[in-house]
């Protein structure tokens, strides 16, 4: 498939879907989330791909945010309130995927950027990355899901001090917040990345998918209906051919093959 704005390339279990708009720092247009999505929809139903990953290329920015030239254009609350929830359905279409989403971040993860970035599974940063939801310097919010998940992420707190603030943080401290999983040389990154979509590519899909939707929709409700959901999605493991492959695998003392089925 071909795209104005992204490539996509396959790897071994993986595919990698990078934003390529450098002469803007990868900024979020409509255009660009259009693309995203279909991207996105090619990766759910690509057997192949047991993992994604994103990033933006060049060292300078993972994306630096929405196209400010595109959004100074919005006339009305009604248009830039559609905005708002086009970019919501495809962040909430990453974060609900049913495989793993890694987030290599390099450079500026700013506004919609950063947004994006809290919709992936793991998230890796080089060690020149910058994170912020600046908007409030626009006269605006966060508008992509920023002020939710970055409250459910880190806390009420900090996410008011940064969203109202606008300041943009490091990757180490990104790091210690928890925001990130593993911070790497910006000449790593990728290496990094695909490593560790190796590892997720052999491990079993269907209980990687209950994984992501136990923790997703659980972190959502109290702790009982969490517990109820877990069980049944425990149970549901037991149906597969994987539970038996991997169960034999582990008493027969060999690695597992699993077919995702």
């Amino acid at each position: 498939m071909e795209w104005n704005n992204i490539v996509l390339e396959q790897g071994n279990g993986w595919a990698l879907l990078t934003i390529q708009r450098p002469q803007v720092l990868n900024a979020l247009n409509r255009e660009t989330l259009e693309e995203l999505s279909d991207a996105v929809d090619w990766v759910a139903q690509n057997e192949d791909v047991r993992c994604l990953i994103i990033t933006g290329a060049g060292e300078k920015a993972f994306v630096a945010g929405a196209d400010i030239s595109e959004l100074r254009q919005i006339e009305s609350a009604d248009e830039a309130q559609r905005l708002a929830a086009k970019g919501q359905a495809l962040f909430s279409k990453i974060e609900e995927l049913d495989k793993p989403v890694i987030m290599a971040v390099n450079g500026f993860a700013l506004g919609g950027g950063c947004e994006l970035a809290m919709s992936g599974d793991i998230l890796i940063a080089s060690e020149n990355a910058k994170f912020g939801l600046p908007e409030v310097n626009l006269g605006v919010i966060p508008g992509f899901g920023g002020t939710q998940r970055l409250a459910r992420l880190v806390g009420k707190a900090t996410a008011k001090y940064w969203c109202l603030t606008g300041e943009m943080i490091s990757a180490a401290e990104a790091y210690r917040l928890g925001l990130v999983q593993k911070v790497t040389s910006p000449d790593k990154l990728l290496d990094e990345a695909k490593r560790l979509a190796e590892v997720l590519a052999k491990k079993a899909p269907i209980a990687m998918k209950y994984i992501k939707r136990t923790i997703n929709q659980g972190a959502e409700t109290d702790l009982q209906s969490g517990l109820q959901l877990e069980a049944v999605c425990f149970g549901l493991t037991f149906d597969t051919r994987d539970r038996l492959e991997g169960m034999d695998a582990f008493l027969q003392k060999r690695k597992p093959e699993f077919q995702g089925k």
